[in-house]
Order: structure tokens, then sequence, then C-alpha cells
């Protein structure tokens, strides 16, 4: 399945619902440069909901990793919400998940950027 992504601002914040494969090509590419658009908009605090996302590859790993260091250089902030199983048993074996503020629902992870404004 492609990747589809949803985009919304609360309070703010972009939230962006990741639907379908983060892979190598298209879809990795798809979530990096509508990321870096946002942050290159001014979006500093960024959630991305993996609750539909079913599979990640070493590419998507990657295109996360890459995504967080270029928010970071921006002074830009991205949380990851609603991470499957699967995904979460990935970023756990990867040691990815001390990488990433993860929280379990995307509504914690918007709360947690109010929290802190």
């Amino acid at each position: 399945m492609q990747l589809k992504l949803t985009k919304r601002t609360v309070d703010g914040i972009l939230a962006i619902g990741c639907s379908g494969r983060i892979v190598f090509g298209d879809e990795s590419s798809l979530l990096r440069e509508d990321v870096k658009k946002a942050i290159a908009d001014g979006h500093k605090r960024i959630v991305l909901n993996l609750g539909e996302v079913n599979y990640i590859d070493s590419g998507g790993l990657g295109t996360l990793v890459a995504l967080h260091t270029t928010a970071h250089i921006a002074g830009a902030t991205i949380k990851l919400a609603n991470l499957t199983k699967r995904v979460g048993d990935l970023l756990q074996v990867t040691k990815l998940l001390t990488v990433f503020e993860v929280h379990s629902s995307e509504y914690e992870a918007l709360e947690a950027f109010r929290q802190v404004a």
C-alpha cells in the first residue's frame, strides 16, 4: 500500500497521519519532502501519527532519523505517536526508541507539546 499523508494543525502543532508503508523510494521521499516543507514553512512542533503504518524498511528508518536531525537543526521537534506493535518492536530492536519521543496516542503527543508551551 502506498504511503498516504493527512495533515492538520491543532493549536499550532502540525499532526501528520501516515497510512501505508514507509519504504525506500517514493514513500520515504514523500514523507521527507512534506516534513521538510513544513519545517521550512515555520512549523516547529510536529507529530507523526504512525498508527496506520504497517511496514517500515531500512530506508524508511533512515528517513525518520534524517527528519529528526533536520528538525533538531532547525529548532523544531518531531514526536512519534500511536505506533503499531510491529513498528514499535522495530524501533526498539534498532534502539531508535532512545532517539525519538514516542507517545501512545496522537492526543498524548499533542498534550506533551501543549504542556511545554
